[in-house]
């Protein structure tokens, strides 16, 4: 892919996203701003899980930094950017910017010491810093604490759909280029086998703490899209189980197919929504246990996820075959 196609792809996102945004109910245009922040966290995520072969369970506690981060700028020293209507969109792309940025140090500091660790531990020292992240804010009362910070203004104009399908096209387009890479090769050998990646000069913490701060980044963009979007947040919304629920997309889509995240995120966002009539016509809230049976038979069926490790962009249509990344 090459810059021009990949910015192309980037306006496209945009574009599209906020002409059928603008068509849709208030409703459905919700649903759809979900998608698009689900598919960049677990786009983000699968930087880590599924191309380095890492495997973190914190990724709700960087959410949670760029959310923050984000609703603190936006209501404080940035408000006055939010009140006026020529400079709304500055603030927005100041906020994302900062948010982006703090989760990456944040990424950072979690990664340098502890991605010398591999699998089990690597996952309980980055659980450990998503509920260190979660506490923090429920006990700190600058940030609304137990209460949960209100007042984080809206997208300016409503002007939700480019941002969000914007950033999360040149956050694919991105790790498209990277994988295209050196550095893609790289990441993908650590993920096969580290200690022969090592063993034939691979720089493997360097790489795993670039990728990890990388990945930070994007759950701290995806946060304040967050903020932006449901202009209220609350400590328990970056719990585990929000951790969980991003690491089910990146391991259903395909651990390492950018395009089998994405495709995740929409099924998993749009699936307890589509079941909510169920509801109505039953009398009992069956959509967790359809929801959990349908994982269930996904992983039976397709172990390798929705995708494997192919992405729809190297598939031959014509031989019907695939490229391996």
């Amino acid at each position: 892919m090459t810059n021009a196609r990949a910015l192309l792809v980037i306006a496209l996102c945009a574009l599209g996203a906020a002409a059928v945004s603008a068509l849709l109910p208030e409703y459905y245009a919700g649903i759809l701003l979900a998608i698009g922040i689900n598919a960049l966290l677990a786009v983000s995520l699968n930087l880590v899980n599924g191309i380095t072969g890492q495997f973190s369970l914190g990724h709700a506690g960087f959410m949670a930094v760029g959310a923050y981060t984000a609703a603190y700028l936006s209501a404080g020293p940035l408000a006055g950017l939010f009140a006026h209507p020529a400079l709304g969109q500055l603030g927005v792309a100041l906020c994302l910017l900062a948010a982006a940025l703090l989760a990456g140090v944040a990424g950072w500091l979690v990664g340098l010491p502890s991605l010398r660790l591999r699998g089990d531990y690597l996952a309980i020292v980055t659980l450990g810093f998503g509920e260190i992240i979660r506490v923090a804010l429920l006990n700190s009362d600058s940030l609304g604490g137990a209460r949960g910070f209100i007042g984080v203004p809206g997208f300016p104009g409503g002007a939700g759909a480019p941002w969000v399908f914007g950033l999360l096209g040149l956050s694919l387009a991105a790790c498209v280029r990277v994988m295209g890479s050196s550095h893609g090769r790289a990441l993908l050998s650590i993920r096969e086998d580290e200690i022969a990646a090592e063993a034939l000069g691979v720089d493997t913490t360097r790489y795993k703490v670039g990728a990890f701060v990388a990945s930070a980044a994007g759950a701290g963009a995806a946060g304040a899209l967050f903020a932006f979007t449901y202009s209220f947040l609350h400590p328990s919304s970056f719990n585990f189980m929000k951790s969980v629920e991003i690491v089910v997309m990146v391991v259903l889509g395909g651990m390492g197919s950018m395009s089998g995240a994405l495709l995740a995120a929409a099924l998993l966002t749009v699936l307890p929504e589509g079941l909510r009539p169920l509801k109505e016509l039953t009398g009992v809230d069956l959509r967790m246990v359809i929801y959990s049976l349908a994982l269930v038979l996904l992983m039976l069926y397709r172990p390798g996820g929705l995708m494997g490790r192919k992405e729809l962009w190297h598939l031959n249509w014509r031989r019907s075959k695939a490229v391996q990344p």
